[in-house]
């Protein structure tokens, strides 16, 4: 399978911005009118697997499939027999009885197999290395508040999944990307993606010497500034990644945003869920925001019905 093709979406980078555009226009019509896809996938079903918690990824393919007049079947990765046969095998069989695969894994490289093998689209519901659902939402959001995409964001954080698959979008649909990361992800780590987006010329990271007086400065020139969880969902309760979350959180507390930082700016606040209050954000500054950051979260569903549009040919 051309890994270039539209037929699976895995990463954002893998697309033209023409692709990207028409998913969220498609998602913006849709939204604007439901009724008009009510029944554009009749018939359709769509696989739903899950080697990794969520609440919006589940809840959002589920429900924009059953909008769009399709069948969603969800299901967990250790009740399923992924968890002890090969993907190329059991994704063939799944094939034969849905339209699409939504798969929420741990590693690229297990997704990569399942698409080479599957003759369905597959869609990254979220790996280590990038989140492609979760920005087309965060486009869509955007393009909502400001008219377009022309905005400055500013993401404040871990440089992890999300941050590439912003990286990898908003740059090339004519927005502009600042990043101040002072931690970073490892297995999220790509550093040939951040140096092509840096020759772009739409892309920049501020020094993570960076004090808040001066990250107070970047917030009051931007449109938007985005923080996202410091300590991956898997790892938040573990014992074992006890030591690396305190780590992450004395590296990243002098950035935490709050109504200080925020002060005398007219930047909306992005969060993309599950807040952390007290951590990446302050509880006050989070519901200042927090019909922002609930649009954001509901656009999950707009912006995957306008993908599965645009994959399964509705659009």
């Amino acid at each position: 399978m051309n890994m270039q093709s539209p037929r699976h979406l895995l990463a954002l980078r893998d697309h033209p911005p023409a692709f990207l555009e028409a998913v969220l226009a498609t998602a913006a019509r849709v939204k604007a009118d439901p009724s008009r896809a009510g029944s554009a996938l009749a018939g359709r079903k769509l696989y739903l697997l899950f080697q990794k918690t969520s609440t919006r990824t589940a809840l959002s393919f589920a429900v924009g499939m059953h909008e769009l007049g399709g069948f969603a079947f969800s299901q967990a990765w250790g009740e399923s027999n992924f968890s002890v046969g090969e993907i190329e095998d059991e994704i063939r069989y799944v094939a034969r009885n849905v339209d699409a695969v939504v798969a929420r894994l741990r590693r690229h490289a297990d997704l990569a197999r399942m698409a080479a093998a599957c003759p369905v689209p597959v869609i990254n519901g979220c790996c280590e290395r990038s989140h492609p659902c979760q920005a087309l939402a965060d486009l869509l959001t955007l393009r909502e508040l400001f008219g377009g995409l022309e905005v400055t964001v500013l993401y404040v954080g871990v440089r992890n999944n999300v941050l590439n698959s912003l990286v990898e979008s908003l740059p090339r649909l004519g927005g502009r990307l600042l990043a101040l990361t002072p931690v970073v992800n490892d297995p999220a780590r790509d550093d040939a993606l951040l140096e092509a987006a840096r020759a772009g010329g739409r892309f920049s990271e501020l020094d993570p010497r960076t004090t808040r007086a001066e990250l107070r400065d970047a917030i009051a020139s931007v449109d938007a500034v985005y923080t996202d969880t410091w300590v991956d969902m898997e790892s938040f309760h573990d014992p074992a990644s006890r030591d690396e979350k305190q780590a992450r959180i004395q590296a990243l507390a002098p950035f935490r945003l709050d109504q200080d930082l925020l002060a005398g700016s007219r930047a909306v606040v992005l969060h993309d869920m599950p807040i952390h209050a007290g951590l990446e954000i302050t509880r006050p500054l989070a519901e200042a925001h927090m019909d922002t950051i609930l649009r954001q979260a509901e656009n999950r569903r707009h912006a995957q019905k306008g993908l599965l549009l645009e994959l399964l040919g509705g659009g």
